[in-house]
């Protein structure tokens, strides 16, 4: 009869498991937690920066270099390298990596986190991402100055497919307009979880972004405040999402603060009838009488 295993000694081969898991070539132990996890195939990583279409006189941004399997090749494609790492055991690792070779002169090393570092001038952006600042990267990446040519990053599938998602589908959400606003962005190539060291529990995505230059003429801070009340209910109608009572309390103190700075005398009640000006937008003009065309006439001044 066979014997039963045991739910503990299950529990103790699991965690053996993960930790040969997390144990790199180098006796490194990566921190998952913080989205270190190794691209580790060179046939993705030479297709990730062929997509990058670089020039030998590019300087390049990377987030997230880890033991440098990516950073080596950039640096033999780029006039220069900027890897931006948190984790001082793979900077020191990094430095390691190039040490008394040509390509060191290449590269430089900023200690700290992306998030909160100003970034610098760069042509192109290539990094295999840690997935949990996916969003206000892509935002912060948007939203630099001066433009830089392209990036060509690593996110985790659903994301990616958030990003490239068009008006009717599932996945179109305020990151898919607010991403295709400021960007073209498009879908590269699929990526397995055996391709990282260790693999995350996630299938991933590459993802090509081109900024678009000029940008709109619009404030993306206020586009972005519009964007998020009409997708806070996805199933609402925008009728519905702005008769909400906390939306017009935003719309007056909003209406308020501008009537202050541009020294306009404040009417809330033109603001009040924002709601009937959103049903009334839903006929034809021809059809409107005198009285509607003549509010809307208000609504617009």
């Amino acid at each position: 009869m066979p014997k039963i295993k045991s739910g503990a000694s299950g529990r103790c081969r699991e965690r053996q498991q993960q930790r040969r898991e997390l144990k790199s070539g180098g006796g490194l132990t990566f921190n998952t937690g913080i989205g270190q996890h190794v691209l580790k195939n060179p046939l993705i990583v030479n297709s990730i920066i062929d997509k990058a279409a670089l020039r030998p006189t590019d300087v390049v941004l990377e987030v997230g270099p880890g033991t440098g399997n990516m950073t080596v090749k950039l640096l033999e494609k780029a006039k220069k390298v900027i890897a931006c790492e948190l984790d001082l055991r793979l900077v020191a690792e990094l430095h390691k990596r190039v040490q008394g070779t040509p390509l060191a002169s290449k590269l430089q090393v900023m200690v700290g986190d992306v998030l909160k570092t100003d970034l610098p001038f760069f042509d192109a952006c290539v990094a295999n991402l840690p997935y949990q600042i996916s969003s206000p990267f892509v935002f912060k990446l948007l939203l630099h100055r001066p433009f830089f040519r392209c990036a060509v990053l690593m996110f985790q599938r659903e994301f990616a497919l958030r990003l490239v998602a068009k008006p009717g589908d599932k996945l179109y959400c305020r990151l898919s307009i607010n991403t295709q606003l400021l960007a073209r962005v498009d879908h590269l190539m699929k990526v397995g979880k055996n391709n990282f060291r260790p693999p995350p529990k996630v299938e991933s995505s590459v993802v090509r972004i081109e900024p678009k230059n000029p940008p709109p003429p619009i404030n993306f801070q206020e586009w972005d405040g519009l964007v998020r009340i009409t997708f806070v209910r996805k199933n609402k109608t925008l009728s519905a999402a702005f008769k909400s009572s906390a939306v017009q309390q935003l719309l007056e103190k909003n209406y308020r603060i501008h009537c202050s700075v541009h020294n306009i005398i404040a009417t809330w009640i033109q603001c009040r009838r924002y709601p009937f000006f959103l049903g009334i937008c839903r006929r034809e003009v021809s059809k409107l009488n005198k009285v509607e065309l003549y509010i809307l006439s208000n609504l617009r001044r």
